[in-house]
């Protein structure tokens, strides 16, 4: 259980934060840089469901925000050593593989109704705030990729597929206002 009495403790003052494992590393530390993209990218999710009015799509990104908390946690705690195989516990927080498999029956279910791609498309439309949270979840995960000492693979399958799901929401979000915003290849030449 969480809880916090004081927001400030001061002890990040000199640089540094705490992981879960009781470490402390710098704030410019890939974990911490990792991290710090799958909360921005949690932070574009909600900022696309104060506009977004698909209800499948919402409820989605719900799960998607508490996994991401998740995701977050299973990042702060380093693996034990090269043995360790990002396995939960009690204590260890980690991304299983029933949430990968959630994510992708949902981006099944989203995508049965869409028309095959025939272009590529542009970032925009009415999804485009979904379109920001999806580039912002591809650098989480190159960010996820680069710790050192390796990151849980579902966290980074989680990822992965999350991506997918946010472009498959878009095309869902754009066809039900308007269409997708298709690329044109050389139009401006």
């Amino acid at each position: 259980m969480v809880r916090l009495n004081r927001i400030y403790t001061r002890t990040g003052d000199a640089g540094t934060t705490g992981l879960v494992d009781g470490s402390r590393v710098s704030k410019a530390d890939a974990r911490m840089q990792a991290i710090g993209d799958v909360d921005e990218a949690n932070s574009t999710i909600g900022v696309a469901l104060t506009t977004l009015e698909h209800e499948e799509v919402r409820r989605e990104l719900a799960l998607v925000q508490n996994d991401l908390f998740d995701l977050g946690a299973d990042i702060a705690t380093p693996r034990v050593d090269q043995n360790d195989d990002f396995a939960p516990s009690e204590m260890v927080l980690r991304i299983v593989p029933a949430q990968v498999e959630r994510l992708e029956r949902a981006i099944d279910t989203l995508n049965a109704g869409l028309e095959p791609l025939r272009s590529f498309i542009l970032p925009g439309g009415a999804a485009a705030h979904l379109h920001v949270a999806r580039a912002t979840v591809r650098r989480a995960e190159r960010s996820a990729v680069a710790i050192a000492d390796g990151a849980n693979p579902q966290a980074l399958t989680y990822l992965n597929r999350l991506s997918d799901f946010l472009f498959v929401a878009c095309r869902v979000v754009n066809q039900s206002r308007g269409g997708d915003v298709l690329w044109v290849a050389g139009a401006n030449r």
